[in-house]
């Protein structure tokens, strides 16, 4: 995947790593970026041989830090099993210099820079704590070459959203979020992915924010990425949660004929949503229009744009082999 082009709303600028001042600043005006008023865009952070330490205090002092909205940390040297901890720290022994920060990005990583299942990920609590006005954090990579993602914070006040994009989450990071004390939350996004890429999150793992007792104000919930969508499907259906949700996100994962008929069986289960999100599924033609019908006719919006075909091994007839699905984001 290419580097973000927008991120909380706003265009994305690299921070360049070399060059004199003033060779850096002309290519900051070149990218749309402006020094002088450093809020109107999206600071992304890219390592390229300097030393990590030096590369933020540089940026700290070039760029006024106390008009930095939103930040966006690109590949830190992550082939070479470097963790994030190499801009976080520095982010973190700075953080009285960043007081409106409120938007982070951790992983902008492209694939030819290093596979998603690659990029290591560290404990993100330190720097959610270093940060308690930070209103939206998301996260790429999770368990990747010498780091494990880690995100257990005893109470933030602030956060509102919070993306954590994988291949493959592991269960025991969900538990630990849905642990934290996350009062403000109101987006939960969680990219389960594929178990071969170590997504072994299971319903009991959410069972705290289905049953509606943690993050009271939450609206948007997002099991995206799954190859299991199908087997969500009735345990959302049953969650007292999804009676206060506004958008509902089951994107991007292997959806087939079997979750759309649980669909159609529990329309009145998800009538109360304002938008549900199939994007990127494998229903059939016929399923694609009665799914869209019945949730339409309950004042549902309903996205079943992308529709693809399972895929067949070159040398297996489509009429007896094995067909194969997969998710958007894996590998």
């Amino acid at each position: 995947m290419p580097d973000l082009e927008e991120f909380a709303g706003l265009p994305v600028v690299d921070f360049p790593a070399g060059g004199t001042a003033e060779k850096r600043l002309e290519q900051i005006r070149g990218r749309g970026g402006d020094p002088h008023a450093p809020a109107s865009v999206a600071w992304r952070l890219k390592y390229n041989g300097e030393a990590h330490k030096e590369y933020v205090e540089r940026f700290l002092s070039e760029v006024d830090p106390e008009q930095v909205r939103a930040l966006v940390l690109g590949d830190w040297g992550c082939i070479e099993g470097v963790g994030p901890s190499a801009f976080l720290d520095p982010l973190i022994e700075h953080a009285g210099l960043l007081p409106n920060l409120r938007s982070v990005f951790v992983g902008d990583v492209e694939t030819m820079e290093c596979q998603l299942s690659w990029i290591p990920q560290g404990d993100m609590a330190p720097f959610l704590t270093a940060f308690p006005r930070l209103e939206e954090l998301t996260v790429k990579g999770a368990d990747g070459l010498g780091g494990k993602l880690a995100l257990h914070v005893p109470s933030h006040e602030s956060l509102r959203s919070l993306i954590l994009e994988s291949g493959g989450l592991p269960g025991r990071v969900v538990c630990e979020v849905v642990s934290s004390g996350l009062p403000a939350l109101e987006h939960l996004e969680l990219w389960l992915g594929v178990e071969a890429y170590g997504g072994d999150t299971f319903p009991q793992d959410l069972d705290p924010v289905l049953s509606g007792e943690v993050f009271p104000r939450l609206r948007s919930l997002g099991v995206c990425n799954s190859e299991k969508v199908d087997e969500w499907i009735p345990v959302l259906a049953e969650a007292p949660v999804v009676k206060r949700l506004e958008v509902l996100d089951l994107s991007l994962g292997i959806l087939t004929d079997v979750g759309g008929q649980a669909l159609l069986e529990r329309v009145d289960a998800f009538s109360g949503l304002r938008k549900l999100d199939l994007y990127h599924h494998f229903l059939s033609e016929e399923m694609v229009e009665r799914v869209r019908a019945a949730f339409t006719g309950v004042g549902v919006e309903v996205d079943l744009a992308e529709r693809l075909e399972p895929e067949y091994d070159e040398f297996d007839d489509p009429e007896y082999g094995e067909p194969e699905y997969y998710t958007a984001v894996s590998e």
